[in-house]
């Protein structure tokens, strides 16, 4: 009887062998169908400083409503978005990546103002962890400017 019992047993996980599978092959499906990010890579908080400092920069003296992100899977993004008093943009641009020009052509939809490293000719600044970094600037009124940053590696 124990040798009976036994065959029986090893049928019945063996049988249940392709259930199972086809069970974990169906979740999948659905999580991959039904996730913004199915193979990982979710953006996350950062600090504004790490964010910043991978494209070569740092928050200007006035910053305020920020907003950092890191998102990672086969590449690299930081994303940081801050508001400051509009009159401080171009001197922070021009301290933070001296010899490269901002330009108002060319730019993101939306964008006043906006500065391209991406470029043998136009690179990050040397220590970055980034391949290139966008800076669009908005300015929303006479007194302030929206700043989206973005440092990547390409």
């Amino acid at each position: 009887m124990t040798r009976r019992g036994n065959r029986w047993g090893l049928v019945a996980a063996v049988a249940a062998l392709p259930t199972l599978l086809l069970i974990w092959l169906g979740v999948a499906v659905v999580r991959f169908m039904t996730s913004d990010y199915p193979l990982g890579g979710a953006p996350e908080q950062v600090s504004c400083d790490e964010a910043l400092a991978f494209g070569g920069a740092a928050l200007p003296d006035g910053a305020y409503d920020t907003d950092c992100t890191v998102q990672t899977w086969l590449d690299t993004d930081y994303r940081v978005s801050f508001r400051m008093p509009r009159a401080g943009v171009a001197d922070w641009l021009s301290r933070t990546y001296p010899g490269q020009q901002s330009r108002t052509e060319f730019c993101a939809e939306g964008a006043d103002l906006c500065l391209r490293l991406d470029s043998d000719a136009h690179p990050p600044p040397a220590g970055a962890g980034a391949n290139a970094v966008t800076v669009d600037v908005t300015y929303e009124s006479a007194g302030t400017a929206q700043v989206r940053f973005s440092a990547f590696t390409v």
